[in-house]
């Protein structure tokens, strides 16, 4: 279970195999996201990421990107709020339930104080009974319900939002 895992700041060098990763869950319908990306088109998306504020992490096992978790800004611009983060992960699903996902998350909460994060929250589909199952194993509790908003071509489901509040 996660042996060998280097968990490390992403670069640019990775962004192909985050691509794929993340295309995988576009095609599970499972983030939201109805359009397969490219590398160029997530660029500026990974530029956007620094080390001190709003980290991308990337977990590598034999050289090969097998997931990776960021925090992103919870409503950007607004200076009451930056203290909260998102936080979204990606695991390659050639490697689920290997126990990645749970290492990188730890790994992300663990660097929310240098980062001067006291808040994180979950954004996620109500299919998604997976990644609501990790989040409740680091006790994030279900703060939102906006019930049957998303439409995955034509498949209704609801967002949840689930919250940690640290330290």
């Amino acid at each position: 279970m996660a042996q060998n895992i280097n968990i490390r700041f992403a670069n640019v060098s990775d962004l192909d195999e985050i691509v794929v990763i993340f295309n995988q869950a576009v095609r599970a319908r499972i983030n939201g996201s109805l359009q397969e990306e490219t590398a160029q088109s997530r660029l500026d998306w990974l530029n956007s990421f620094n080390q001190n504020d709003y980290p991308i992490y990337v977990a590598e096992q034999n050289n090969r990107v097998v997931g990776y978790c960021y925090l992103s800004p919870y409503r950007a611009g607004r200076q009451a709020m930056n203290k909260v983060a998102e936080i979204s992960y990606y695991i390659n699903y050639n490697h689920h339930r290997q126990g990645i996902a749970s290492r990188l998350i730890k790994h992300t909460i663990n660097e929310c104080q240098r980062v001067n994060k006291n808040s994180l929250l979950a954004i996620l589909l109500d299919k998604n009974k997976p990644s609501i199952a990790i989040l409740e194993k680091f006790g994030f509790k279900k703060w939102g319900h906006y019930p049957d908003i998303i439409d995955l071509d034509g498949q209704i489901c609801s967002q949840l939002i689930y919250g940690l509040k640290l330290g």
